[in-house]
Parts: C-alpha cells; sequence; structure tokens
C-alpha cells in the first residue's frame, strides 16, 4: 500500500515537513496578497513591435486527453476539456501536444495537424476563447500556445530514437526489475530524416499560425525526439556529439520558423532540464530504485556524467540562452521521463498499477522543481519562465505559487494534473485566495492509468480524471478495467 504523505491542512503544516526534509517551499498566508500575486499579469516584448499580454500569472499546462479521432483532429471529450479550461481563468492556455507527422503520435488518439485537421483545431481554438470571454467578459488577454512534437521512441508506431541508448533502447518502460528486455533495437533516425522534420515543424507552425493560435511551443521534454536529442553526445554526424550540433534541430526550426513563417508568432519551449536515469521497480519492497547504469554516464541531459543521480545545468542554462537568441520568449520547465522516471517529473501520492512507490518524499520533487525553476528565472531575467510541480500540493499549490512569484522565482505558476481535475482552480483562486480541498488533485495517478490502456477499440482510453470528472471519465475507467482485467485473464490462459 502506498504511504500517505500529504497530511497537511495549513500551510504551517507543510512549512513543518519542509523543515524537517531539509527543502526550500515558499508559501504566502495571506489570501489577498495570494490573490494580488497571483492576478498580476505578464507582457512580453516580441520583435517588430509585436507583443502579448497573458492577463495573470496562471497557466494550465499542455495535458493530454488521448481522445481525438483517428485522423487527429479533436474529439467530443477534446472539446469538453478545451471548453472548460477556457472558462477555468488561467489566462495562458497551453494546448496539449499535437504531432506534426501521423508516424511521430505517441498513441492514435493524439492530436495531429495537418491540412485535414485544421479547421477542427481552428473550431477547438474558437470555442476555448468563446468559453472564456463568456465567463470574463473578454478573451484579449488570453494567450493560447499549442506544443508540437515527435514522440520518437515513444511513438505507438515506427519509433524513430536520437541514438542508441544502453538502456532505454532494452527498458524503454518502467516494469519489474527482472522482466524481459526487448531484443529489437530502435530504428536510429537519419540525419535525412531529422532534417526532413525541421520542414514539418516549421510546416505546422505555420498552419497553427492560420488557425489563430498565438504561439507554438517544441515539446522538448519527456523523453520525446527533440528532448532525446539533446542527450545524443554519443550519436555522429550534425545533430550529435557536442552541444551545438544537440542543439542545432530546434534552433533550425526557430530560424526558419522566423523567415517563413513570420514573426509575429509567440515561440515557446518546454524543455526537460533534467532527464535523471531510468528507474525500476525493487521487487524487495515495490519503491523504485535506479537500473544499473554505465559509468561516466552519457545519455541524459542536465545530468553530471560521473554521478548520473545529480543534475547538472550547465548545458541546459547555455542551452536557454540559445533558444532566447533564437526568440524564444516563454520557457516552460519540465524534468524527468514519465515512462522511466515519473517521480521526477510527477511527484505522487500514488504510483500507477503496476510501477514504483515513491522512491524520495514527493516534497522533495516539487522541491527541486521550484529551485532548478528560480535558478533559471535568476540567469534569464527576461525571460517568461513557467513554473511546474505544484499538483501535488493540492489546495496549498496557490501559495506556494504566490510565494515564488514574489520571490522572483518564476513568471507564471503552471498547473497540470490539477487543472484535470478542478478546472476553475484559476478563478477560485483569483476571487476567494484559496482553493477547495475536496476538489484538488489527490495525485493518485488515474489519469496516467487511464493514459497507459490500450485494449480499446480505437488503440487507446481516453484520459481524464474519473475521481473528480466522473460524469466525462466515470465510466471511461470502468471499460478500462474490465479491459484490463480481461486481457490479464487472457494472458493466464494456456
Amino acid at each position: 500500500m502506498s504511504k500517505h504523505y500529504f497530511t497537511y491542512k495549513t500551510p504551517d503544516d507543510l512549512r513543518r515537513d519542509a523543515e524537517g526534509l531539509g527543502v526550500d517551499v515558499p508559501l504566502v498566508d495571506d489570501r489577498e496578497e495570494i490573490k494580488r500575486w497571483l492576478a498580476k499579469p505578464v507582457d512580453i516584448l516580441g520583435e517588430d513591435g509585436k507583443s502579448w499580454r497573458i492577463g495573470n500569472s496562471l497557466a494550465t499546462h499542455p495535458m493530454e486527453g488521448c481522445d481525438s479521432e483517428p485522423d487527429g483532429r479533436p474529439g467530443e471529450l477534446t472539446l469538453r476539456r478545451y471548453l472548460r479550461f477556457g472558462a477555468g481563468g488561467a489566462k495562458l492556455i497551453w494546448f496539449e501536444a499535437c504531432a506534426v507527422v501521423e508516424a511521430g503520435r505517441a498513441n492514435p488518439r493524439q492530436l495531429w495537424i495537418h491540412a485535414g485537421s485544421a479547421a477542427a483545431l481552428e473550431k477547438l481554438l474558437a470555442d476555448c476563447r468563446r468559453a472564456h470571454a463568456r465567463e470574463f467578459g473578454s478573451r484579449a488577454d488570453l494567450v493560447s500556445v499549442l506544443q508540437l512534437t515527435h514522440s520518437g521512441r515513444y511513438s505507438y508506431h515506427g519509433q524513430h530514437v536520437a541514438y542508441a541508448h544502453p538502456l532505454l533502447d532494452a527498458h524503454p518502460y518502467t516494469n519489474l526489475a527482472n522482466s524481459t528486455p526487448r531484443n529489437t533495437p530502435p530504428h536510429v533516425a537519419s540525419e535525412e530524416y531529422l532534417a526532413t522534420l525541421e520542414d514539418r515543424f516549421v510546416e505546422a507552425a505555420r498552419l497553427a499560425r492560420e488557425v489563430g493560435f498565438d504561439g507554438i511551443d517544441l515539446k522538448m521534454t519527456h523523453g520525446y525526439l527533440l528532448s532525446e536529442i539533446l542527450s545524443a553526445r554519443t550519436r555522429p554526424g550534425a545533430y550529435g556529439g557536442s552541444l551545438e550540433n544537440r542543439a542545432r534541430l530546434a534552433l533550425n526550426v526557430f530560424r526558419k520558423i522566423r523567415e517563413r513563417v513570420g514573426k509575429d508568432l509567440l515561440l515557446a519551449v518546454r524543455l526537460g532540464v533534467y532527464d535523471g536515469v531510468p528507474y525500476a521497480v525493487s521487487l524487495a519492497d515495490q519503491s523504485g530504485a535506479p537500473r544499473p547504469f554505465p559509468n561516466p554516464y552519457l545519455y541524459g541531459f542536465g545530468v553530471n556524467p560521473e554521478n548520473p543521480l545529480e543534475m547538472d545545468l550547465a548545458e541546459p542554462l547555455e542551452f536557454i540562452g540559445w533558444l532566447q537568441q533564437a526568440g524564444v520568449k516563454l520557457l516552460n520547465v519540465s524534468m524527468g521521463n514519465p515512462y522511466v522516471n515519473p517521480h521526477i517529473g510527477r511527484p505522487y501520492e500514488k504510483p500507477n498499477e503496476g510501477l514504483y512507490e515513491a522512491p524520495e518524499h514527493p516534497l522533495v520533487g516539487v522541491a527541486r522543481h521550484f529551485r532548478v525553476t528560480a535558478e533559471i528565472q535568476r540567469t534569464y531575467p527576461d525571460l517568461a519562465v513557467v513554473g511546474t510541480g505544484y499538483s501535488w500540493l493540492q489546495h496549498l499549490m496557490i501559495h506556494a505559487g504566490a510565494a515564488n512569484l514574489k520571490l522572483g522565482r518564476v513568471t507564471l505558476v503552471g498547473v497540470g494534473r490539477g487543472a484535470l481535475a478542478y478546472p476553475e482552480f484559476a478563478r477560485d483562486a483569483l476571487t476567494r485566495g484559496e482553493l477547495d480541498p475536496l476538489r484538488t488533485c489527490k495525485t493518485l495517478s488515474y489519469c496516467t492509468y487511464l493514459m497507459r490502456q490500450k485494449k480499446h477499440p480505437l488503440g487507446q482510453f481516453p484520459t481524464g480524471c474519473p475521481p473528480f470528472d466522473k460524469v466525462g471519465y466515470g465510466q471511461v475507467m470502468k471499460e478500462a478495467r474490465h479491459a484490463a482485467r480481461e486481457q490479464k485473464a487472457a494472458s493466464r490462459t494456456p
């Protein structure tokens, strides 16, 4: 049984635990002060006089619903999610990962932007904006960014990886430590493939601009292709080896966007600044433990090669500087790979079924997010930085968000899983200065459970928050559990 970590009713309860763990989690207590800091607008100055105003300091992270149509168009649940986000009150809505090629989809129900899906994406964006305007009178200070992606080794078919990875090639997912490794190595993307992919990202950005999005984001986190290439030290050629080469793909894409699409599109990146190492389930106690790794470890971004359990931000900070020079104005800080070390990116109370118990107190993971984001913001004070890691704090997340804003450690507070559970979190935070503890995400990983269930007629169950959105996902959860039981029974049948 999972250990029960979150027992806090008040900020002081959390402070005592943080002090005992020796971690820094700043908090603001006063409701009016919380409202004041969270309501602060963010102005982003672009080129040629272009600017964007984000009406408050709250953002919804790009949370995938795995509920598009087979051709990549948004489905009914996709529309429902963004209507709720639009009415929720956050002024930066970061639209979820949208594949730029069909072969780069993480699952057969991931959004995919192409000529045939553009009109449906345009309607999704317009409906989201209308929902916001109905609730708040205007959408003039609402900014919408579309995340563009190629899932690389986590594509659901035809995987293309950045390089041969001695651990992930055999164990691309967290599972039992004694599980049978994958024997067939995945296909390493050629230089020709990556060069062609640059133009696919540029074309996707052009379509996103035509659709009406304020900006685009290159997804460079969570082990997907653009993230993995940042750690391709052992890859030969133009896209591997030196940091300059590993940065080439992203920087080329942004250069081409500015040349071919224009400078009036907000450029953003969600960047994984620390990969960590793959973990597995310890058979002794079900906790997470690192898989045995080679030393030096040349296969992670933002890690100390001599001890990859330690972070080294030298390369990420240098790369962020290059991104800023390339025109990137908005950076969303992320870390970890949810397939092999989910506790790093998403501190949780309860693991997804079959995965490992948290190997550290989740508050340690939250503080890691805050510390790293603060260092990036201090290094680049003119960059709009979106922080991550708030959902585990439940009703106290806005206390921490306001404190990080007050201390200048972040520009915007981003909420992911918490927004699935509680789409109106921003409205309540801004009007009341507090959240309803009975509605906040409990990080029990039901959304991840649904995301990992594939025994569905379309090859993928949609994902959301079954505990707090029974109308949308109560029946979906029942169907997914039934399918999982049938699959398990079939695997036992001689």
